[in-house]
């Protein structure tokens, strides 16, 4: 058979055709490989073990929507869980997105390490988006003039009460410190050791010093986020706890109890009140007939708050898909109802769109929390009007936990605020 002759120049080029071709028809690993993206997520533990499960169901239904990026998904325990963050940050490895605690974006962020999302909430609001988001859980998280995460949850106090031995005693649920008050002294029968309230002297106990100062219209710090623990309407609050300690209506033992001890002595029904965080009555299948929450409590002022975090979900500066984060942002932040629903998550959502479902409005509890305590809350800055990194440090050093341990021993208000608000002067000058 005879060659068939072409020109030279149809000879050079026919290998290249070729292969562009053959990288058409197949692709080249190279263009697979730079067109794949692959992303890290750090999620916390926010729940129970079915909480990780669902949070892996949600990442893999996020990867067969997205063929083009995949999500690893991380557990990652709370244990020394801010050092794990920042030497992941110092050794260049950090994720390129997380949840977090209420604080952790700002103070990341402070450490040159976050990502903003101006551009998404900017494009959220012009979509109406942010409409679904309770009022001013995304605001919170603006710092230094840039959104520095995106809300999820929301950690909140509420004031617990035992049902049958407010029954047996005859009294109605307090509305009023003057009524919480009497009803402690009333409920307390030391020879059955009963008591009024039953606290802990732990990170948990420190939420009733903030607790009590917001609901009485203080807070740590002032508008320009000048420490402010020793102010008049601070101080009375704090009075108050200790008039508590001081007539005998607190479980003796609760300086030295922690979260899980708290929980057991109200369930032996050591006290008839306890300050907790939601889903306290799914906590104790036995006993949530028998668990109610108490009305928000007017303060002598007729003032009305209490302590809560807006958890958040945040994008990491070192991450080298930043466009393809925000994709996973915007989709984990709508689809996240299953972490409720299947991974039992006792926060509360941020999204109106979620708490409207029956999972949330057929239970009793968390929709009365929902409904009175949410619009109430406060978070540890006020009265600045937004969150600052320094909070962290003055919440995770010990030194309000180290206050209420004072208070429940019965020592004085004032020398222990003295020495509290000492130290947060020494955090906030560091």
């Amino acid at each position: 058979m005879k060659a068939r002759w072409l020109p030279p120049g149809r000879l050079m080029l026919l290998p290249s055709a070729l292969a562009t071709l053959i990288a058409i028809l197949v692709g080249s690993p190279q263009a697979q490989a730079k067109d794949h993206i692959d992303l890290q997520f750090w999620d916390m533990i926010w729940g129970p073990p079915e909480y990780i499960d669902a949070g892996k169901a949600l990442v893999e239904q996020f990867n067969q929507e997205h063929p083009d990026i995949s999500v690893t998904y991380r557990s990652i325990p709370w244990t020394n869980w801010y050092q794990t963050f920042v030497t992941a940050i110092g050794s260049g490895t950090a994720p390129d997105i997380s949840t977090g605690a209420g604080y952790q974006a700002v103070q990341l962020y402070d450490q040159g390490a976050i990502l903003p999302i101006d551009d998404l909430i900017g494009q959220w609001k012009s979509s109406g988006k942010l409409d679904d988001f309770l009022p001013t859980t995304v605001d919170i998280l603006k710092y230094d003039n840039h959104y520095v995460a995106l809300p999820w949850a929301i950690d909140i106090r509420v004031w617990y009460y035992r049902k049958d031995l407010l029954a047996a005693a005859n009294i109605q649920p307090p509305t009023t410190w003057d009524e919480f008050k009497a009803a402690a002294q009333a409920l307390t029968k030391t020879s059955a050791d009963q008591y009024g309230v039953v606290a802990c002297g732990d990170t948990l106990g420190s939420h009733y010093l903030y607790t009590a100062i917001l609901n009485n219209g203080g807070g740590l710090f002032t508008a320009d986020r000048k420490p402010d623990l020793g102010s008049g309407r601070n101080l009375e609050a704090l009075q108050f706890l200790a008039d508590l300690v001081q007539k005998h209506c607190v479980y003796p033992a609760s300086a030295g109890y922690h979260d899980e001890d708290e929980v057991s002595a109200f369930t032996q029904g050591k006290g008839a009140f306890t300050l907790h965080a939601p889903g306290l009555g799914t906590r104790l299948p036995k006993f949530s007939d028998k668990i109610g929450v108490l009305q928000p409590l007017v303060g002598p002022h007729g003032d009305q708050g209490t302590i809560y975090w807006v958890n958040n979900i945040m994008l990491y500066k070192q991450g080298k898909h930043p466009a393809e984060a925000k994709v996973f942002l915007e989709w984990w932040s709508e689809h996240e109802k299953d972490l409720w629903i299947k991974g039992r998550v006792t926060q509360l959502p941020v999204r109106k769109s979620f708490t409207a479902d029956p999972y949330f409005q057929n239970n009793p509890e968390t929709k009365f929390i929902l409904d009175h305590y949410v619009p109430l809350g406060k978070t540890t800055a006020t009265h600045s009007t937004q969150i600052f990194p320094k909070l962290n440090e003055v919440e995770g050093e010990g030194v309000m936990q180290a206050l209420m341990q004072n208070l429940l021993q019965g020592k004085p208000v004032d020398a222990s605020v003295k020495e509290a608000a000492s130290r947060v002067n020494s955090i906030m000058e560091e």
